[in-house]
């Protein structure tokens, strides 16, 4: 389990005991009882899998894109990113359902140069318009090389809240923590200059093993 989700987990749980214990307490229903228990313990056993947080081997890859997110590949583009890169560059985009981990890695090696949260609405991350509409974290990555690296962790219809454990000057290695989305969302990853894409549409993505790209 993550340190990221150590909030919500626990106080998914005490509401759940109290509950149980309430129903335990003053059900006269034996039949009732037992299914409000049998639901407890299912949602209990979903808010544990969704913190869950599995060790990661990152790739041998030295000019790799590594995926910050597990999930599904949505869109695969060429596009203009104003923000930090200032110019044309490949978008990768990857969705995460409610079942994925959705503890975010670090894509490359750098020094963090841009950290920014942005407000918004909470329209289905699967959507197009969620990139410009929902509430967002963007990050700006220089890779040793002085190239660099824009993503954007993306709330969801479900998700209200985005954690980012970053600060502009902090050095970053490629599949490190640093985040999460809770409850469903997206990462989309900005990639500039001459590349090498290693995915496609629908494809799976592990956060910190799988590579999106290489720089030729």
């Amino acid at each position: 389990m993550t340190r990221y989700g150590t909030d919500v987990l626990l106080g998914s749980l005490a509401l759940l005991l109290a509950v149980l214990s309430a129903v335990f307490f003053f059900s006269p229903w034996p039949a009732l009882t037992c299914a409000v228990t049998v639901l407890g313990l299912i949602l209990a056993g979903l808010v544990l899998n969704f913190f869950r947080d599995p060790e990661r081997t990152v790739p041998p890859e030295e000019n790799g894109v590594i995926s910050p997110a597990d999930g599904r590949i949505v869109v695969v583009r060429r596009t203009e990113e104003r923000e930090f890169i200032g110019g044309e560059a490949v978008q990768i985009s990857i969705f995460m359902s409610p079942l994925d981990v959705h503890v975010n890695r670090m894509p490359v090696d750098g020094v963090v140069r841009l950290c920014r949260h942005v407000p918004g609405r909470f329209v289905a991350a699967f959507q197009d318009k969620s990139s410009e509409l929902n509430e967002r974290m963007c990050i700006g990555v220089e890779r040793p090389d002085g190239s660099r690296v824009f993503f954007v962790q993306i709330a969801g219809a479900v998700a209200r809240r985005i954690v980012a454990e970053l600060k502009p000057g902090q050095e970053v290695r490629a599949g490190e923590r640093f985040g999460m989305i809770k409850f469903g969302s997206r990462v989309d990853v900005y990639i500039p200059g001459k590349i090498d894409v290693r995915v496609g549409l629908r494809d799976r993505v592990r956060a910190g093993e799988s590579v999106l790209a290489r720089y030729l």
